[in-house]
């Protein structure tokens, strides 16, 4: 049995690009935390990331931008970004933004509304608001679906 703490591990995972709440969640109910617990955790720890990210996305590309390579790519990705994604779609930037990270898919999520919220040249406020309240959200939809699964196993385990 490992010696760090079963909320320490619960919150790392929720911070981690790759499983975020998805996998966060049922971690924590597998470890006997109630839904509410787990929630609460899991939402915190995919959250700490997210203002890091968003104040320093723009710093590292633009350091990467002083070298040929990483000038023509940043320079293809935010023209073809923003021609593709936001030209006349300004107005449901912030909305979009919230529902792209609060549907609990593979490659949604936090970490990626981050990435995108850089891209579609966000502002560090609205996009933090977006990405915290799509978290929010989020993690309801998944406590909920872990909560019910899990319950339904009881049930099933218990013959009943």
């Amino acid at each position: 049995m490992s010696d760090i703490p079963g909320w320490l591990m619960v919150m790392l995972l929720a911070m981690s690009p790759i499983s975020e709440l998805r996998g966060a969640i049922p971690l924590a109910i597998a470890y006997g935390y109630s839904p509410v617990e787990a929630y609460a955790i899991s939402v915190l720890g995919n959250l700490i990331p997210v203002a890091p990210l968003l104040l320093f996305l723009g710093p590292v590309s633009s350091f990467l931008m002083r070298w040929p390579p990483g000038y023509r790519f940043f320079t293809w990705l935010f023209s073809r970004t923003r021609r593709k994604y936001i030209e006349g779609r300004e107005g449901i930037g912030f909305a979009a933004l919230m529902l792209f990270v609060a549907i609990p898919l593979p490659m949604t999520g936090a970490w990626t509304g981050c990435v995108l919220a850089f891209l579609l040249g966000f502002r560090f406020l609205p996009a933090f608001l977006a990405i915290s309240l799509g978290v929010l959200i989020a993690g309801v939809i998944v406590t909920t679906a872990v909560s019910g699964a899990f319950a339904l196993g009881h049930t099933i385990q218990m013959g009943i």
